[in-house]
Order: structure tokens, then C-alpha cells, then sequence
């Protein structure tokens, strides 16, 4: 249809009744995986969800969440909360992060763009800076792609360039990042036979430096700005392979959190800190742990640590970071173009929507759920409450996080009778299954279902429907396996923790009172996804969804 047929009106179902309160909760880090003691969803009493799981078969199903489902490249791409949230509510795939740049460094287009020409300015004078995640994890970033920018920005003028290295140990092995650092270096070896002048100018562990979010604790990021921008970090070394070794050698060390250093010449002066008339680029893909970094470089007003020096540079993204802060204002990859959500689409149907987090996942059922877009599609019909996340300490410090007030809140929202919508991130499962402490991330899923069991009780109440899913797997496998399974162990044989997402496929589950009778799963959509969420909750508010959406994953069978 041409836009000038467009029509946001949507066609009533031939089945499904309109007017009932659905609730959409969303259990961030929520996945399904052999019941054993290192799934924490399993360990945890969860009554709730348990009930859900063994009730009726056709209310009951797994989709997947990881991979081509939720726009990443390979099925060995775990999902994260901003393309779950995305698909979710865009109903339809889009090619996200790690592939939009798979695509533009293949086809050359990032060099084309806006972002690099801004950067590129400086080539002729300047340094190239590049910073970011070393490792081959795909959470945040990758190896290869950092290889091919390199490769593309010295065939494009790049002179000098500098690489200021944050290792992993998180979404990848701990101890593996000597490897990638060697890989690195020996690439870097084959640009300056070439005539470039590149070498790693800097590093440290990137929960220590530069990669810390939601503005948590900026010593994190003001760690990197003295080493990368000022040269100054208490460790220092001739090359990175010697740094990383070394600095691992210390008790309780580990690739996540090794303290900052810089590379110095013969005469110990640091190889690349970042001065006037340089170009910085940020290189990781994903953006929570790269908006504060961003901040520091873009703002000219900025309080929340003294920068000492504040080189006039060009920086740009790999990606836009936040598209509400417009931050980074260049980038070298622009976002995917997610339009007609189906938040919006409701909206424009007269359906009065409700969406409630608490900080750390707010932007998810708000932001990132309606397509990268901030702010209301109607402020008449719509209400977003954000309850303030605990901060200055860990997630398993106080695992329960904001469950039980989330809970609340929604509850509240069901039985006032105002919304016809209610949609939630219930965030437990994710944030402390991240911090590694199974004791903490068992109580983690019980405030979970305890908070779910409120919601679905509130819906009960009022005759409404339930929709419960969750966007990517975390807390149902907490250590790293090998090929047939079995736990993987360090050199001391403890277990190897798993702090990272999952490729786990995620639960959806249907009811209430006011589900129609006779509408269950469809058995014809044995491949289905996050994205088929969206279809199947516009059903449930008795709409059909539009053409184009992946296909509902429900039907209503004649009883």
C-alpha cells in the first residue's frame, strides 16, 4: 500500500473479543535450559511460573531470542534486552547492531557516510583513536570488526592510529584476552609494514575502566579518560601482550576488571594519549556501556569528574548510543528504521497503555519497545512510570532489586480500570544473574515470580489477559559448559562462572480469565520468535495485526 493509502486503523478479529485488560510482563534474562543446580530458575521457587509451565500445553511454549530471530547475524549471537525489547515490540526483524555493521564494513558503505568523513578530517594531521571491547564475544563488540576498520580507515588516509584495548572476561572466557590482544598486535604489525604507524596505546578490564553504565560509578569511566585521553594510569608497560600478562598475575585478577595502563616508549612516555586535532571513535556496537564514555567526549558542559584536559577532537560512534540524547551526534553506522510499532499502532486504536520499570530496564519497555523513539505516542493514552533502581551497589547485594514494587505499581494500574494495556520488565533475573552469584540470582527469581503472581492475580481480578515472556536467557544457566555439557573448570577445579546471556529459547505464556475459549498456540509456528509477540498481542486485544508483522502465535479453535 502507498503511504497515501496508509491507515493506522487496525481490522477487527473474527474471533477475539476487544475490551479486556491485557497484561504484557516481560522477565528480562529469563531463559529455559536443562533443570540442574546452576539454572537458577530451576533452584528458585517460582510457583508462578512453574504453574504456568505445567498448566495447559497450549498456553505454554518456548520462542527464541538469540540469533536471526531478534536481527543478529548468527545463531551463535546471544540476544540482549535492547533487540528483545525491539523485536517485541516492533513485531517485525530488523538487522541490529553487530549486523548493521557487518553490513556496512562489507560493503564499504561505512566509509561513504557522514560519520566517517567527519572522522576523517583529522587523518591528515591527526591520530585515529580507537576504543573498545577486545574480545570476539558479539555482546558489545567484535575482533573482526575492529580488524576491518582498521584495514578500511588506513586504506582511506588513516596515518596513525591508536588502539586503546578493553578486555573481556565477560561475555567470553576469562584469560582469553591474550590471545585477542596478540591477534591484535600481529595485525597491527602488518599495518606499519605497510607505512602506518599503529600500535595499542592503552588498556585494563572493562568493568575497571571506560564501561560503565547507567551512570553507576564514573571512576570506572574516568579511569579511561586518564589513560586514553591524559597518558596517566598507575601501570605502564612497553607493549600490551607484556601489560596483560603481567597485570594477570596479580591474586583474584581476572580480564574483567585489570587495572588501567598505558604502552610508553623507550623513554617511558605514553605512545597515544588523545590531544588536539585526533579523531576518536568508539567501536563497540552496543550501546549501554558506551553512552557514559560518549558523554565525556561530546559534552562541552560536563561535572561528573574533572577531565583535566579536554582535547578538541572529532568522535563518533560506531552507532548512535541513544537516540533520545542524540548521543553520539556522529556515527559511523546508522540505526535500523523501526516504524509502525505495534505501541503505536494500539495507541492510534484507542488502547490506553501503561508501562512500568524500574531504572535499569525502564528504557526497555518504553524506549526500545517503541522502536528507539522516546517520549508518548499520545500522552492522553498513555502513562510510563519508571521506579528508581537501587545504585552504588551490585545487583546480588540486594537481589530483589524493585520486583515487589514493580509488581505493585502494575497492580495498582490493572485494577484502576484505567488502561487497557499494562506492559512491564521485571529486570531480576538479568541484572544479578550478570554479577555470577548463583546464591543471589536464586533469590533473584523468586522476587521475580512473586511479582508476576501480583500481576496475574490483578488481572484475574478484572477478567483480563495475561501475556508472560521474557527477552533472552541469563539466570537459567550460570556456568560455562563444553561441547556435550558438562561444567566447565578452572585450574583450581572450581566451576567456571557464566556472567554473559544465553542462546536459550525464552518461555511465552497465555490465560486469564478473559481469554476468549478456544484460543491456544498454533502448532504451525514451531520456529517462532520475539517477534511474533506483537501480532499475537494485538490479537488478544481483538485486533488483527498488520500484513507485514511476523505471524501471531495464536489461534481460537472451535471447542
Amino acid at each position: 500500500m502507498g503511504s497515501s493509502g496508509f491507515s493506522w486503523k487496525l481490522a477487527d478479529h473474527p474471533k477475539l473479543p476487544k475490551g479486556k485488560t491485557v497484561a504484557v510482563v516481560v522477565l528480562d534474562g529469563w531463559g529455559e535450559a536443562k533443570p540442574d543446580q546452576y539454572n537458577c530458575i530451576h533452584v528458585a521457587e517460582t510457583p508462578t511460573m512453574d504453574s504456568l509451565k505445567k498448566g495447559d500445553p497450549d498456553k505454554w511454549r518456548l520462542v527464541k531470542a538469540h540469533g536471526s530471530a531478534v536481527g543478529l547475524p548468527t545463531e551463535d549471537d546471544m540476544g540482549n534486552s535492547e533487540v528483545g525489547h525491539n523485536a517485541l515490540g516492533a513485531g517485525r526483524i530488523f538487522a541490529q547492531g553487530a549486523k548493521l555493521v557487518d553490513q556496512a564494513l562489507e560493503s564499504g558503505k561505512i566509509y561513504d557516510g557522514e560519520g566517517f568523513k567527519y572522522i576523517s578530517e583529522c587523518f591528515e594531521k591527526g591520530t585515529l583513536h580507537l576504543i573498545g571491547l577486545l574480545s570476539d564475544g558479539g555482546v558489545h563488540s567484535r575482533l573482526d570488526q575492529l580488524l576491518l576498520l582498521l584495514k578500511g580507515s588506513g586504506e582511506h588516509g588513516a596515518k596513525r592510529i591508536r588502539v586503546h584495548i578493553l578486555t573481556d572476561g565477560r561475555d567470553v572466557l576469562d584469560g582469553s584476552s591474550v590471545g585477542f590482544v596478540e591477534t591484535l598486535e600481529n595485525y597491527l604489525a602488518e599495518l606499519r609494514e605497510k607505512g602506518i604507524d599503529a600500535q595499542i596505546a592503552s588498556g585494563g578490564g572493562r568493568m575497571y575502566v571506560t564501561m560503565d553504565r547507567y551512570e553507576n560509578d564514573w571512576e570506572v569511566v574516568k579511569r579511561g579518560w586518564d589513560a586514553q585521553v591524559l597518558g596517566e594510569a598507575p601501570f605502564k608497560f612497553r607493549n600490551a601482550v607484556e601489560a596483560v600478562k603481567k597485570l594477570r598475575q596479580a591474586p583474584k585478577a581476572s580480564d574483567q576488571y585489570l587495572p588501567p595502563f598505558v604502552i610508553a616508549d623507550d623513554n617511558g612516555k605514553p605512545v597515544g594519549p588523545i590531544v588536539d586535532g585526533d579523531a576518536v571513535v568508539t567501536i563497540n556496537f552496543r550501546a549501554d556501556r558506551m553512552v557514559m564514555v560518549a558523554k565525556a567526549f561530546e559534552y562541552e558542559d560536563f561535572d561528573k569528574f574533572d577531565r583535566v584536559r579536554v582535547p578538541k577532537i572529532r568522535y563518533a560512534g560506531m552507532l548512535q548510543y541513544d537516540g533520545e540524547l542524540k548521543l553520539p551526534s556522529h556515527y559511523l553506522v546508522s540505526p535500523p528504521e523501526i516504524d509502525r510499532t505495534s505501541g503505536e499502532y494500539l495507541v492510534h486504536n484507542g488502547i490506553r497503555t501503561f508501562a512500568c520499570s524500574e531504572t535499569v530496564k525502564f528504557g526497555h519497555v518504553t524506549f526500545f519497545w517503541n522502536g528507539n523513539r522516546s517520549g508518548y505516542f499520545n500522552e492522553e493514552l498513555e502513562e510510563y512510570v519508571e521506579i528508581p533502581s537501587d545504585s552504588g551497589i551490585t545487583f546480588n547485594v540486594q537481589p530483589k532489586m524493585k520486583a515487589l514494587e514493580i509488581g505493585e505499581k502494575v497492580r495498582d494500574a490493572i485494577l484502576s480500570g484505567k488502561f487497557d494495556q499494562v506492559r512491564v520488565n521485571i529486570p531480576n533475573g538479568d541484572m544479578v544473574g550478570h554479577t555470577g552469584d548463583i546464591e543471589a540470582t536464586v533469590v533473584a527469581c523468586k522476587a521475580a515470580d512473586e511479582a508476576v503472581k501480583m500481576i496475574l492475580d490483578a488481572i484475574e481480578q478484572v477478567g483480563g489477559i495475561y501475556v508472560v515472556t521474557a527477552d533472552h536467557g541469563n539466570a537459567e544457566d550460570m556456568v560455562k559448559r563444553n561441547k556435550t555439557g558438562q561444567p566447565l573448570l578452572d585450574k583450581t577445579g572450581k566451576i567456571q562462572i557464566l556472567t554473559s546471556h544465553t542462546c536459550q529459547p525464552v518461555p511465552i505464556a497465555i490465560g486469564g480469565p478473559g481469554l476468549a475459549p478456544g484460543c491456544r498456540f498454533r502448532r504451525d509456528v514451531p520456529t517462532g520468535g520475539l517477534a511474533n509477540v506483537a501480532a499475537t498481542v494485538m490479537n488478544l486485544h481483538g485486533f488483527e495485526a498488520p500484513s507485514d508483522y511476523e505471524p501471531t502465535l495464536v489461534e481460537v479453535v472451535d471447542i
